[in-house]
């Protein structure tokens, strides 16, 4: 894809969205990295039900520790794999306080190195927490970015770094977000929303969704039917 359109491409969803924002809940960096850990195999929605009834009782990681594996387990259990995650939310709480004070380190190395964070996790709380231009590739985005032609990548590493290398400075810090609701809500697995894309003209993809149809009766209106002669 050439320079020219990319950054139209981005032009476009920024003004569409100036603002975009994570859909997950969360008042603290803590409770943003807690969500973004149950959230692996999960949707935001479902992240959402279950915090907001722990984040109640428990929303700093010395409170979390409190609960122990057993109450833990029961705030999260709606999620999938919610016994792994509840083991690595413990694990994570501890670190933070042996290591960071409690608090949630600003580097990508200290957070890869918490129970359960990898690169996609970290990148995300660098993101929205702290407001670093860093590029969370989850399916959304690797498919948006291949299919788009926007940055075509083999595996996530790959796009992450041309989407760093691409995507002019300006858009870089909510580029994330854009292309996640991209996926999400237009650009979907299986049938995408080709014609209601905001980007239609602009994207590679060959085998774009066409518009529906109309057929006759929906042209011409309903057909009144003939009377019988007497």
């Amino acid at each position: 894809m050439n320079p020219t359109n990319r950054h139209e491409i981005f032009h476009r969803l920024r003004a569409a969205n100036p603002e975009p924002k994570t859909e997950l809940d969360y008042a603290t960096p803590f409770q943003l990295l807690i969500a973004v850990i149950l959230s692996a195999q999960a949707t935001d929605k479902s992240v959402n039900l279950a915090t907001r009834e722990l984040y109640r009782v428990a929303g700093t990681p010395a409170a979390i520790l409190a609960l122990g594996p057993d109450d833990l387990k029961r705030y999260i259990k709606s999620i999938g794999l919610y016994q792994t995650k509840a083991k690595n939310i413990l694990a994570t709480c501890a670190l933070l306080i042996e290591r960071h004070g409690g608090a949630v380190p600003h580097s990508r190395e200290a957070l890869e190195a918490l129970p359960g964070v990898g690169r996609k996790t970290a990148n995300v709380v660098l993101n929205v927490a702290f407001h670093e231009p860093t590029m969370a590739v989850d399916t959304h985005i690797f498919r948006v970015s291949n299919r788009t032609g926007i940055a075509p990548g083999k595996d996530p590493l790959a796009v992450e770094q041309r989407l760093l290398k691409f995507i002019p400075d300006e858009f870089r810090l909510h580029a994330h977000h854009w292309l996640i609701l991209l996926g999400r809500y237009t650009c979907k697995a299986r049938t995408p929303a080709c014609p209601t894309c905001s980007i239609r003209d602009l994207c590679e993809f060959r085998q774009k969704t066409p518009a529906p149809t109309i057929d006759t009766a929906e042209r011409t209106g309903p057909v009144t039917p003939k009377r019988r002669a007497k």
